[in-house]
């Protein structure tokens, strides 16, 4: 078994909210982490899929020393990140979607050159490096450009870069895709696989490695955080499920969708539902699971049903209702799936119940 790139014991955080300056007590405790209990080798692309909330980033900043842990332990590379945290930060880098980009009035090209010397690398390593990582991820042309001149998309794509530039141990992406266009999302995506060097998904066959001279040899880790369900099925080889600070379940995600393969699932465009809820269609027999989506003119209903004799009740209700069934289809399980599962609502209910609440 190859050894643990990172590992958790048992973490937990807890912030304490104060009130106003008059208030000397603390008003109350907000519990961001519960128990994360996970072993991630080295060599894995390993997935956290949760909402926003759920404990994400709270649980990277601890990985990256930047966090002090209210309860439990964690490892990287081997080394414990409260006691140890001057061994760790050397061999980790991270990048946050969203983040500021570095220095306006400097160049791609310096703000990069900049950052390799914060981490030891020699000028010449470093331009070297620069250069290539910048082609791979399409804009070497800007390489002059001051990246106060560059769209969000592209100074996105130089935050990459500076995580990737330093070849660390254990690499931690948070959110990495999060504003970013459905083109400079898949970029960056086919850029992750590269670094990793794993075998290409269909379609991107022939790919060289990422950075030559590199460690290579599976021995790079990463840690990617996401709410994209696509994202985390495409590239992770586990991943964890995460809500109101607690792991729900760990697995490959074809592991995770076979839990709902005993179910039939249904998604069923329709008219307007005249005031049905999901709550409704849940009451019914044999009726594991149903969501909704409004659109203009009309919804989509996605169930997971017993069995499928169970979607005659379905239909009966929506025909009381006097809701049009426009196209009926059975599907395979997908990781959204396996959210609704195991939370009670989708992953974009759970996001609206968020904004609400801020």
């Amino acid at each position: 078994m190859a050894s643990l790139a990172i590992e958790t014991e048992n973490l937990g955080r807890i912030y304490k909210i104060r009130g106003n300056k008059k208030e000397k007590q603390i008003r109350k405790e907000l519990v961001a982490l519960q128990e994360v209990n996970l072993q991630i080798e080295q060599g894995e692309l390993f997935g956290l899929l949760g909402p926003n909330g759920a404990g994400k980033t709270t649980l990277i900043k601890i990985l990256v020393t930047l966090l002090a842990p209210t309860t439990g332990q964690a490892r990287v590379a081997g080394f414990d990140v409260v006691d140890q945290p001057q061994l760790v930060r050397p061999r980790i880098n991270m990048v946050s979607g969203g983040e500021s980009s570095g220095y306006g009035l400097l160049t791609v090209r310096e703000n990069l050159w900049m950052f390799a010397q914060f981490y030891g690398l020699s000028s010449k390593e470093a331009n070297r490096r620069i250069e290539e990582l910048l082609t791979m991820v399409g804009i070497a042309d800007r390489m002059h450009t001051k990246s106060s001149d560059l769209s969000t998309g592209l100074r996105q794509k130089m935050n990459i870069v500076r995580g990737f530039l330093t070849d660390p141990e254990v690499l931690f992406l948070d959110e990495p895709t999060l504003g970013l266009d459905v083109g400079a999302s898949r970029d960056v995506r086919r850029f992750i696989l590269e670094w990793l060097d794993v075998p290409p998904l269909p379609g991107r066959e022939g790919r060289e490695p990422a950075l030559s001279g590199a460690k290579g040899e599976g021995r790079r880790t990463l840690l990617l955080t996401t709410h994209y369900m696509v994202e985390a099925d495409e590239l992770c080889d586990r991943v964890a499920i995460i809500n109101e600070g607690r792991v729900l379940a760990c697995d490959t995600p074809s592991a995770l969708k076979q839990r709902l393969q005993r179910d039939a699932l249904f998604e069923i465009e329709t008219s307007p539902l005249n005031g049905l809820s999901a709550e409704a269609l849940v009451s019914l027999p044999e009726v594991r699971k149903a969501t909704l989506s409004e659109r203009d003119g009309g919804a989509t209903l996605n169930l997971v049903l017993v069995e499928e004799a169970a979607l005659a009740g379905v239909i009966n209700v929506l025909s009381q209702k006097n809701v049009r069934i426009l196209k009926l289809s059975k599907r395979e399980p997908t990781l959204e799936d396996v959210f609704v599962d195991l939370v009670g609502r989708s992953m974009e209910e759970m996001e609206k119940v968020g904004a609400s609440e801020q």
